[in-house]
């Protein structure tokens, strides 16, 4: 079964007005089937195919001649010397959306892109399927159900029994991408780091603390995580702090690009462990902060997200910045809403009212509410069930 992806429309319109589009995001996140999808007319050839990518090598001028037309090509970060044949053809030929690039090294592809692409191409991320696509698959999953499973498109379309299919891509993950980005010589350690990770998700980012935890230096913790990073594995959220005169929390925080695989990391295989594991509210604030990247990625758009920690523990887990306003949003992973779930927001209101556009809370529970606290301003506390419809608070 395949089912539309909500970047399709803006593939669509960037291929009219670009000669290249580049569609990047983790491996099987699906990237070669939205091409296809989108452009069945184009021929398509493959990098991973090795007598595609000897010629590719070889004879780059051949290769291109058997398409004039253009095409898509996949995994481009494995010849990136393509790149500036690429460069030469769309500045003779100025044609909008002749070629369909696909990569999944973000780090290389993205370096090579911007020496020899700039300007010429527009980059697109594809992640994992949204809240709303993967729900189109009927499954009438609960909240832990959908925090073990993830959301890697394979999972649903093949009906994979998860906890084996995040294990499978974990190992093809460590022999494949990582040994070729990074000569690692004890990969078990590699292991123990990226599960430690995952143990953190949720949490500010601390590379000292993994240093001692995993027996290597911290610049080796750097390393590694660029690497986990350009792969598509984890990635940061940054504290907010410009503007904002108080003492505040310069770290991080740690999030991963799918809380199936995060689940499988920590060992969590059932609907029933996630239910009783400590970390799962880290994780169902992984999926609310995921769905509200997805949204923007999927419009073409920067995600624009931050978090507000101060030395006092004041907190708000995501402002979504819009120009010099912010809409603030608080996720609670508890399914009876309590009133201290708006702390945050309330906080915020009373320092910063200048600066707020509308509130939120998310929590895993069957209702909606409405509050009204300090003044007029209303939190709006929307429900999992509502399957986080991105327009409500974004």
């Amino acid at each position: 079964m395949i089912i539309p992806r909500e970047i399709q429309n803006e593939c669509i319109s960037m291929a009219k007005s670009y000669p290249v589009v580049t569609i990047t995001g983790p491996r099987q996140s699906g990237k070669t089937t939205l091409a296809k999808i989108v452009f069945p007319e184009k021929p398509y050839i493959s990098l991973e195919d090795p007598d595609i990518r000897r010629l590719a090598i070889d004879d780059p001028r051949g290769l291109f001649e058997m398409y004039p037309d253009g095409c898509i090509i996949d995994e481009i970060q494995r010849v990136p010397d393509l790149l500036s044949y690429i460069q030469s053809i769309v500045d003779t030929n100025k044609q909008n959306g002749r070629y369909i690039l696909t990569g999944s090294n973000q780090f290389h592809l993205m370096q090579n892109i911007s020496q020899s692409l700039a300007g010429r191409t527009a980059v697109l991320k594809l992640l994992p399927l949204t809240l709303s696509e993967a729900d189109k698959f009927n499954q009438n999953y609960s909240l832990d159900e959908w925090l073990v499973r993830g959301f890697y498109p394979r999972v649903y379309d093949e009906t994979l029994d998860p906890v084996k299919a995040y294990r499978n891509y974990f190992e093809t993950y460590i022999q494949r991408d990582v040994r070729q980005l990074i000569n690692i010589k004890d990969i078990r350690l590699f292991e123990r780091f990226i599960k430690l990770c995952a143990g953190r998700t949720g949490q500010l980012f601390n590379s000292s603390h993994l240093a001692d935890e995993t027996g290597v230096s911290v610049p080796t913790i750097k390393s590694w995580i660029s690497i986990l990073e350009a792969s598509y594995i984890i990635f940061f959220l940054e504290p907010y702090y410009a503007n904002i005169k108080k003492r505040l929390i310069r770290s991080p925080k740690i999030y991963f690009y799918d809380t199936g695989f995060c689940s499988y990391l920590l060992n969590i295989e059932t609907a029933g462990q996630m239910s009783r594991d400590p970390l799962r509210g880290g994780l169902f604030e992984n999926l609310i902060i995921l769905e509200l990247i997805k949204s923007r990625y999927n419009e073409g758009l920067d995600h624009n997200l931050f978090f507000y920690r101060d030395s006092h523990q004041n907190e708000i887990d995501v402002l979504f910045k819009q120009g010099n306003r912010f809409n603030c949003i608080e996720i609670k992973s508890g399914k009876t809403f309590h009133p201290r779930f708006v702390k945050g927001l309330e906080y915020f209101y009373r320092n910063f009212p200048k600066q707020i556009n509308k509130s939120f809370c998310i929590y895993s529970g069957d209702n909606e509410h409405c509050l009204k606290s300090h003044k007029n301003m209303n939190f709006k506390v929307a429900n999992f069930a509502l399957k986080l419809g991105t327009e409500v608070y974004i």
